[in-house]
């Protein structure tokens, strides 16, 4: 594929070094100061850029090495946004462990507005240090919605929950504007919520914050169509449905049949980053769905564990995915990022290169010069 998604990709963060880690260290304890810590991170950049470029990737991401978690380093940028503790919840590690963990909550202190560009600055030192196509990855704006619901959103602000969707999807697109003028066109939406949707747990957790699970995927369909509706015509978005990545665990479980009709044909994206690395992603049958326009990049690396996949299985698998969509648009990549929030997964740096030679490796084998 000469535009993206291409046939070998990848979600977007990479395992932190350990210069980078210090420099945050130093910088909370008030070693060093912002302009300090953005060097460290225009180093550890410009390596991870040349890590992605010498594999042979062709969408290239700055590791997401500038925050701390995938989502609120963004939302918080956003005037009316304030984080407010974390809602517990058990996440799951294969073996049968658990982990406890709070995932940042955020609330709706005010109204919603773009005062400021979040990510066109380090949009620009990305394209800066490569030749090849820079992929910008932010948050879904459904992450401002499902996690805390209208408890959440303040009502003298929003007494109509109408306007917060409104205003979310009006400043989401003033950021893609910012974006596409300084010349991004690869734009990925991170959204959990759409996948927890296909998890009986956290559907019944939706009911229990006065919300109807059945309906809110034909909302956050709306609510991102919106936020993206005057993107330009050469701008690819895709978007990635992720159960939750924290140190190798996740929160969620269930194939995509509950989504994915309105998941394919209500949302006007181009492509989707789904996770496919193993049986709690059910199996292909929703991508009988997946209209003719529309690529599907299968997530079939882990990157939760360090053992590496056969790549015979992984063919088989995308045999197995052909079934119900044509293999022409299909691609590969890793089920997630390496390290969606500063912690990382449980793996080391050799095991994540090895993996995603092993993308590419696949890719190379199955769509050969398209790859």
């Amino acid at each position: 594929m000469s535009k993206p998604p291409f046939r070998a990709d990848h979600v977007g963060s990479f395992l932190r070094p350990k210069a980078l880690i210090d420099a945050r260290e130093a910088h909370r304890a008030g070693q060093i100061d912002a302009d300090a810590l953005r060097l460290a991170e225009d180093a550890a950049i410009r390596d991870v850029v040349k890590f992605q470029e010498d594999l042979g990737l062709q969408g290239i991401t700055d590791g997401e090495f500038r925050r701390t978690y995938f989502h609120t380093d963004f939302l918080l940028q956003l005037d009316g946004v304030e984080e407010a503790g974390g809602s517990q919840v058990k996440f799951h590690q294969h073996g049968g462990k658990e982990l406890e963990y709070a995932p940042p909550v955020m609330k709706i202190a005010g109204k919603i507005a773009h005062a400021r560009d979040i990510q066109r600055r380090d949009y620009e030192f990305l394209a800066s240090c490569t030749t090849r196509t820079p992929k910008v990855t932010i948050p879904s704006p459904t992450m401002l919605h499902f996690r805390g619901g209208r408890e959440a959103i303040d009502a003298t602000a929003y007494p109509d929950l109408e306007d917060f969707y409104t205003d979310l999807a009006a400043a989401y697109r003033a950021e893609i504007a910012s974006l596409a003028d300084a010349g991004c066109r690869y734009l990925q939406l991170d959204d959990t919520n759409l996948a927890y949707l296909c998890d009986d747990t956290q559907r019944a957790n939706a009911r229990a914050r006065d919300m109807d699970p059945d309906a809110l995927p034909r909302l956050y369909a709306d609510i991102i169509n919106q936020s993206i509706r005057d993107r330009p015509d050469d701008m690819t978005v895709c978007v990635h449905l992720c159960r939750g990545n924290f140190r190798s665990s996740w929160a969620a479980e269930g194939g995509y049949e509950p989504v994915a009709e309105v998941l394919f044909n209500a949302l006007d994206v181009d492509g989707y980053f789904l996770e496919y690395d193993d049986p709690r992603s059910g199996d292909f049958a929703p991508l009988r769905h997946v209209p003719k326009s529309k690529t599907v990049v299968l997530g079939l690396v882990t990157t939760k564990l360090a053992e590496l996949e056969s790549a015979d299985d992984v063919r088989r698998r995308i045999d197995e995915a052909a079934q119900f969509m044509p293999l022409d648009q299909i691609a590969l990549s890793p089920q997630c990022g390496f390290s969606s929030t500063v912690h990382g997964n449980d793996i080391e740096v050799g095991q994540q290169a090895a993996k995603m030679q092993l993308v590419i490796d696949v890719a190379r084998s199955v769509w050969g010069d398209q790859a």
